[in-house]
């Protein structure tokens, strides 16, 4: 395998969610961003891991759509094509 594509930096911090409590009303808004932050930064299983819930979950679904809208909106194109693939993956 080329070495390229080996990871040699296992000191590498972790990423770290803000989450509100999983109870809080607010929780699957703020899931649903960390995955998008987790996939922009190529880390979507960390962000899995921290929130419970798996990319293209359609439980987040109306969040997503949210997220994309708003995106679209403020030119946050970025932003906007994780949220499709997002709804993409979703069953």
């Amino acid at each position: 395998m080329s070495r390229a594509f080996v990871k040699d930096d296992d000191a590498q911090k972790e990423p770290e969610f803000r989450l509100p409590d999983a109870a809080s009303p607010y929780y699957e808004e703020a899931a649903a961003w960390a995955l998008i932050q987790g996939a922009d930064e190529g880390d979507s299983r960390s962000a899995e891991s921290a929130t419970g819930y798996q990319w293209g979950d359609p439980m987040l679904t109306s969040h997503i759509e949210k997220i994309l809208k708003e995106a679209e909106a403020t030119g946050e194109d970025r932003v906007a094509q994780l949220a499709r693939r997002f709804l993409r993956a979703t069953p």
